[in-house]
């Protein structure tokens, strides 16, 4: 039975939660295969908005096993929270959540490390969202990290003690103004290890093979966006680990013949939060109108997204290194009330037109090229069906899926999962 893939397109927030939370019924197992708790999956439904960071989006139902992969970093903190969140809702967390032995842990040094890094870079930061993810990632390839099943090894201590005085070194050492207090920031993190080993830790690629073997259907669900990959994203300003499809292979261990649907979700738009280039971003009322209505705000950090008009060049690369089989447009409600909606379908790179992604998209190199498409008056938000759309909106939709030559099944009209109108 083939493992399908669930990723963003984007750079990130195009909707995966609810997208997951939708499709959810449909699968056996839902499995996170990458990234830490700077993910912000909300969910909405039954009046209620619930946004995880860790913990995969499957997890309000009750058909669902929801597993943590290895590729994926976890603040044992933050991860507390999110179970206590969880209370009210009597979901049986230890036969529901299964968490991955190879998982690697965020210590409290991992977040000061993160803080003194981005702060001795001035000007030069890269948006981080100083959760500590990229340290974490950097002690995994230097083989120094510590992972979930070390803490049920006796000496899980001392491992930490060892590697948390080195980062106090490494901290030392960019000698910046980083106020700390460790031994408090240790309280937290002892008491959230202690609920941490309450839960079910697994062996995540035998369990999910043996799976596969059983005929379970199985969704993965990716973190961030492709082009937040730290291959194939706008480097440097880009997340630690791999977004893409291929991240799903390394981040759970499943074999490359075992992918089967590769679904991509973007926003009928685009948005970006953090540092970074962003050929099409707005800084006119458009942009501020696409913010506002869209709610643009991280659900982890509550940082302001960064809006502008669909990039075409972009998405394209996103469906081609993915591999992707099928699409789901997310807020196309947002775009009501625009007279005229602009597409990227080219960039002006260095004197030549260009239609692939380069290797540089900085604003001094690329200038994109629009084709203007007319805008829809109707609210979406209360359509269930394609049969209500209106004529320039589904002219948007086939021209999106001409261009792109993959089918766009799901148009998300609203954040609650009953707007969602399949095609």
């Amino acid at each position: 039975m083939a493992v399908d893939l669930l990723l963003g397109l984007q750079w990130g927030d195009e909707g995966k939660g609810k997208i997951v939370d939708v499709l959810t019924k449909n699968y056996d197992i839902i499995a996170r295969f990458q990234g830490g708790p700077n993910a912000g999956h909300t969910l909405e439904f039954d009046g209620i908005k619930h946004v995880l960071h860790t913990i995969p989006s499957g997890i309000f139902h009750k058909n669902a096993i929801n597993i943590v992969g290895n590729g994926v970093v976890i603040d044992p903190v933050i991860f507390k929270k999110e179970l206590e969140a969880l209370q009210r809702f009597n979901i049986d967390i230890k036969s529901k959540l299964l968490i991955s032995r190879k998982a690697h842990l965020i210590l409290p040094t991992h977040r000061l490390l993160d803080a003194a890094s981005e702060a001795s870079k001035g000007k030069a930061k890269i948006g981080s969202t100083l959760k500590g993810i990229g340290p974490t990632y950097m002690d995994k390839t230097g083989r120094n990290g510590m992972r979930i099943g070390d803490l049920e090894l006796d000496d899980w201590k001392e491992k930490y003690r060892s590697l948390a005085n080195k980062h106090e070194a490494m901290i030392d050492y960019y000698n910046v103004d980083v106020q700390y207090d460790l031994a408090e920031l240790e309280k937290d993190f002892f008491k959230s290890i202690a609920s941490l080993k309450e839960l079910t830790f697994i062996d995540s690629e035998e369990y999910l093979y043996q799976a596969q073997k059983k005929g379970k259907k199985i969704l993965a669900e990716g973190a961030q966006g492709s082009l937040l990959d730290i291959d194939f994203g706008t480097y440097p300003y880009v997340t630690s680990s791999n977004t893409t499809a291929a991240g799903a292979c390394t981040g759970l261990g499943v074999a490359p013949n075992q992918i089967g649907e590769v679904k991509g979700i973007f926003k009928a738009y685009a948005t970006r939060v953090g540092s970074g280039p962003f050929p099409t971003e707005l800084f006119d009322e458009d942009g501020e109108t696409m913010g506002r209505v869209g709610n643009e705000f991280g659900a982890t950090t509550g940082r302001a997204r960064r809006c502008g008009w669909l990039d075409l060049v972009a998405l394209k690369y996103a469906v081609q290194i993915n591999g992707v089989t099928e699409l789901m447009m997310m807020k196309a409600d947002v775009l009501s009330g625009f007279e005229k909606l602009k597409i990227c379908t080219a960039y002006n790179y260095k004197g030549e037109k260009i239609t692939h992604l380069p290797y540089n998209i900085e604003a001094e190199n690329v200038t994109p090229v629009y084709t203007e498409m007319d805008g829809w008056e109707e609210d979406l938000t209360q359509m269930g069906s394609t049969e209500e759309f209106p004529d320039s909106l589904q002219a948007y939709i086939d021209f999106l899926e001409k261009e792109l030559e993959v089918p766009i099944k799901i148009v998300s009209v609203g954040p609650d999962r009953m707007q969602t109108i399949h095609r």
